[in-house]
């Protein structure tokens, strides 16, 4: 009959709640009490209530009883079930009465209410941080403290989250339940999904305060805005090198394990880093992804996509600070840097000779070894330079992709044509002395 006359006889003495049943009034008096009645026998928490053992179970039995009628998805708590079936229905029985949102689940009505009255009543008793919500501020304090509660049962990873867990169970479940409507991909996390959707809608809701750039994604900015101030906030342990990305650091200190996880399952190579591998796999099934807009060439890489791009825009953003000279590369740049400074950096190991290029010295190491690893499917010739097999295919093809502009003759290396405009300008650069 309480139900009806909304009667609430039991009162906590610490507090001013009230409750229709004894037993509930119990129960919250354990929150003032701070006793534990409940343990799990698998770890060694426990709880106020016999109904959050249960639910505290499930992650270790892994059951899941409450199905969804609609879709193929189960929960380990009633509540978690009535909460997900609403988003096949829709319904937002919540309703904010300072503004007309509505929403699914209670709390998060609550959250939302602090946006209007700015309240945060929960602190961290570490640093000055208030949070709007308790959860927020435990995820919080996991930052101090480095626990990690969530364990994958699979592997040996554990999180701070418990979402991190969910979105982390699916790399081994294979599960990607986030579609995009407008093609056919899906993903394992619903922000996954969200960066995703922009490449469709163009929209970039990030801005540089600092130039006019703008990202998809905060963590881009934030890398971005990295740029300007010079931070590098993730330094290694082994050397002095600091880096303004973990996952730069990460792939640095594979420098010093020499660790290559990465394998081809085509030949012997390994790499230390996953896009190394994507990349040198294209090698194998021919596929050039990146396709220019401008003229029928396609790349493996983007960065070759990027640098090729230029030859249309004529961009040239990497200058030097010595002399007045710009570059389309920044790899050119660098090369070009060690004219001034004389520097050579590659040493063969079999001679004295020294080189400002990496791409030089293995070039030269071929002197050595005679080693020619391009070979011409047309006829038996093999090459040291894989340029040099390029020029060798005109002779097969009779392709001659380099025309002179002030006649009709064309050529089919850059440096013949450059001969050949010296008919036209009487020019006589070399010299007897």
């Amino acid at each position: 009959m309480r139900i009806h006359t909304k009667e609430k006889p039991y009162s906590c003495n610490e507090c001013d709640k009230s409750f229709s049943r004894k037993s509930h009034l119990v129960c919250h008096m354990r929150i003032h009490t701070r006793e534990k009645l409940y343990s799990c026998n698998e770890c060694h928490k426990s709880f106020t209530q016999k109904s959050i053992l249960i639910s505290h179970i499930r992650t270790h039995t892994m059951e899941k009883p409450y199905s969804c009628s609609e879709c193929d998805m189960s929960f380990s708590q009633k509540n978690s079930l009535v909460h997900h079936i609403r988003t096949h229905t829709k319904e937002k029985p919540y309703s904010c009465n300072v503004c007309d949102k509505s929403f699914s689940g209670k709390g998060n009505l609550v959250s939302h209410m602090w946006t209007h009255t700015k309240e945060k009543p929960y602190s961290c008793n570490v640093c000055d941080k208030s949070f709007s919500r308790k959860s927020t501020l435990v995820r919080h304090i996991r930052t101090y403290t480095k626990e990690k509660p969530y364990s994958c049962y699979e592997c040996d990873k554990s999180f701070s989250r418990k979402s991190n867990l969910v979105c982390h169970m699916r790399i081994h479940t294979k599960e990607k339940p986030y579609s995009c409507n407008e093609c056919d991909k899906s993903f394992s996390g619903k922000g996954n999904l969200v960066s995703h959707m922009r490449t469709h809608t163009k929209e970039k809701p990030y801005s540089c305060n600092v130039c006019e750039k703008s990202f998809t994604q905060s963590s881009t900015l934030v890398r971005h805005i990295r740029a300007h101030t010079k931070e590098k906030p993730y330094s290694c342990n082994e050397c002095d090198k600091s880096f303004s990305q973990k996952s730069t650091l990460v792939c640095h200190m594979l420098t010093h394990t020499k660790e290559k996880p990465y394998s081809c399952y085509e030949c012997d190579k390994s790499f230390s880093r996953k896009s190394n591998l994507v990349c040198h796999m294209r090698i194998h099934t021919k596929e050039k992804p990146y396709s220019c807009n401008e003229c029928d060439k396609s790349f493996s890489v983007k960065g070759n996509l990027v640098s090729h791009m230029r030859t249309h825009t004529k961009e040239k953003p990497y200058s030097c600070n010595v002399c007045d000279k710009s570059f389309s590369g920044k790899s050119t740049l660098v090369r070009h840097i060690r004219t001034h400074t004389k520097e050579n950096s590659y040493s063969c190991n079999e001679c004295e000779k020294f080189f400002s290029r990496k791409d030089n010295l293995v070039y030269h190491i071929r002197t050595h070894t005679k080693e020619k690893p391009y070979s011409c499917n047309v006829c038996d010739k093999s090459f040291s330079r894989k340029s040099h097999l390029v020029f060798h295919m005109r002779i097969h093809t009779k392709e001659k992709p380099y025309s002179c502009n002030e006649c009709n003759k064309s050529f089919s290396g850059k440096g013949n044509l450059v001969s050949h405009m010296r008919t036209h300008t009487k020019e006589k650069p070399y010299s007897c002395n």
